[in-house]
């Protein structure tokens, strides 16, 4: 997805009244291993990051960021982040405010063995923004499978966590919307649209179901829904007001005092 793609998304979303939008891990540029290894299209190496047009990555950054500010809507976008001398660049997450200035990064910490190995350095932390009193996590792409960073900010207590992602993986966006029905949060899933056949970007609700999908055509598009601690929806009320909470005071502790202590053998249970 180019610059221009996203700012078109980004009008579309703003005219239907969203208050933010978000798009796939590597929105702005996500660039083929072998375009930029050291060792051209016939071996893998360490990429040369020479050959980014860096200038140009950061003007369609700029220029999201300064159309957000025009339309007053949180963008959440996916691109490369360059660092000093020699060190390898971020895989990222910007978020940009409604005023259009960059509030966070999120770089992705679980790496793909190509990543790790010939493209990006990790990041190190967790993000967590608030809009409109709703606080959102980040995560990228692989890190769909590692739960541990789900838990994480379940103990962060986001309300939504935005999963960017540049993959064709069915499995992926069921283990997404296995969150939502775990942890009683909203999941934002976004893909690229070519991917949209396998499985397209959408929202899926507390309680593990979709609210919102986008279209299975290849075509650029939206999926618009709402996030509501309120909602009227049974599922989503029940998941928000009592599930959640229910599993937090369970995980406190809730059952150490029930445990039978001392010599199992002596519980008649195990007896016939």
């Amino acid at each position: 997805m180019s610059g221009a793609g996203i700012r078109d998304l980004m009008r579309e979303a703003s005219a239907v009244g969203a208050r933010l939008v978000q798009f796939p891990e590597g929105a702005i540029t996500y660039p083929d291993k072998y375009a930029v290894s050291g060792g051209g299209r016939e071996e893998l190496r360490d990429a040369d990051w020479s050959r980014a047009a860096w200038d140009v990555i950061r003007e369609e950054a700029e220029a999201v960021a300064a159309l957000a500010g025009e339309l007053g809507i949180w963008t959440v976008f996916g691109s490369i982040h360059r660092l000093s001398g020699a060190n390898r660049p971020h895989n990222s997450l910007y978020v940009v405010s409604d005023r259009g200035k960059l509030v966070g990064r999120y770089d992705k910490r679980y790496l793909s063995h190509s990543e790790i190995s010939y493209l990006y350095t990790p990041g190190v932390a967790p993000l967590v923004f608030e809009v409109d009193g709703f606080r959102f996590g980040c995560v990228l792409c692989i890190e769909v499978k590692f739960p541990e960073l789900f838990a994480e900010y379940e103990d962060l207590s986001v309300d939504c966590v935005l999963a960017s992602a540049m993959a064709e993986d069915a499995p992926m966006s069921v283990v997404a919307q296995a969150y939502g029905a775990i942890y009683n949060y909203w999941v934002g899933y976004s893909v690229p649209a070519q991917f949209s056949a396998t499985a397209p970007a959408g929202l899926v609700a507390p309680g593990g179901r979709w609210i919102g999908r986008c279209n299975s055509d290849g075509q650029p598009g939206l999926a618009v829904a709402e996030v509501d601690r309120d909602s009227p929806d049974t599922d989503i009320d029940v998941a928000v007001r009592l599930a959640r909470p229910w599993r937090r005071i369970a995980s406190a502790g809730l059952y150490e005092s029930r445990v039978v202590q001392g010599d199992p053998r002596s519980d008649t249970r195990t007896a016939f």
